[in-house]
């Protein structure tokens, strides 16, 4: 059977698994609400298609493989809402379908180690929709379900580099606060590496093998381009968005052991300073 994957919400983490399965023969299609995003999905390889259930079905109905990125919002789940019932019914009929997550449902473990059996006791609104969303794909009868927890995720255009060149960057300062990121290449072969050993109703947490504060992350960025480092803020001084404010609500380590014993993988960024470096040259030294 020709392998076809159907990407329903294709974005930044999605595009690098489409970059690694396009030259091995895979048809993808993604979906996107920007018809302006065409063009760019074309020139990559994939189908673009527009987010509506008559653009949709007939991939949905004939793909082999599924990716879900979309996440939920005030509302709900978009993807069920939108196509619930038809994937419902088409459910036994994938070999395998991968949901993002996000390392949030475990919430505050106050910098200690989280892995994918610690209980989901999620601290902030995003947190507990990805909790109830999790549970109602987790619901769907013969669905191939794989749940990633994906840490904060970056990579080139995703880096810090651009903050620091403008000086807009901040060292904000959390007593004991840590956080554990994951670059999108590495999300990328996780993935793959899922795809090819299937073990349907398996959570896998994406993050590398460091979690580190994020003023120390900012800091190396500043190294790595050979400027002074932003001054540090006091967290209670800082004026912050409520979203940027809520990321420090919840402070944890994440073990990734599972990828590595079950999966096989050997990650690509084990750690920040390797990642960085690595969207630094492929960004470029110069902006």
């Amino acid at each position: 059977m020709e392998k076809t994957l159907i990407s329903l919400g294709h974005g930044y983490s999605a595009r690098y698994l489409a970059e690694r399965l396009v030259p091995q023969g895979w048809r993808i299609a993604g979906t996107t609400r920007d018809p302006d995003r065409f063009g760019a999905l074309r020139a990559q390889g994939i189908t673009p298609l527009l987010w509506n259930r008559d653009a949709i079905l007939p991939w949905l109905e004939n793909a082999s493989h599924m990716l879900v990125s979309a996440g939920p919002t005030e509302t709900g789940d978009p993807t069920l809402a939108l196509l619930g019932p038809d994937i419902r019914k088409h459910a036994a009929h994938y070999d395998w379908v991968g949901y993002l997550s996000t390392t949030g449902v475990y919430g505050d473990a106050q910098g200690g180690w989280v892995d994918e059996t610690s209980p989901l006791t999620p601290s902030t609104e995003r947190g507990r929709r990805r909790v109830t969303a999790e549970a109602l794909w987790a619901d769907i009868p013969d669905l191939p379900l794989h749940i990633f927890r994906l840490a904060g995720i970056y990579g080139p255009g995703r880096g810090p580099f651009s903050k620091v060149r403008k000086g807009t960057a901040r060292r904000i300062i959390k007593k004991d606060q840590v956080f554990s990121r994951i670059h999108a290449e590495d999300i990328a072969q996780i993935l793959e590496a899922s795809i090819n050993a299937p073990a349907p109703g398996r959570a896998y947490n994406l993050c590398d093998d460091d979690p580190a504060p994020p003023q120390d992350v900012i800091e190396h960025a500043a190294v790595l381009l050979g400027v002074t480092p932003p001054p540090e803020i006091p967290f209670e001084e800082a004026d912050m968005t409520p979203m940027a404010r809520s990321f420090y609500a919840e402070s944890k380590r994440v073990r990734n052991d599972r990828v590595k014993t079950e999966l096989g993988v050997n990650l690509k960024y084990p750690d920040y300073r390797a990642g960085l470096a690595a969207v630094l040259a492929a960004e470029g030294s110069e902006k």
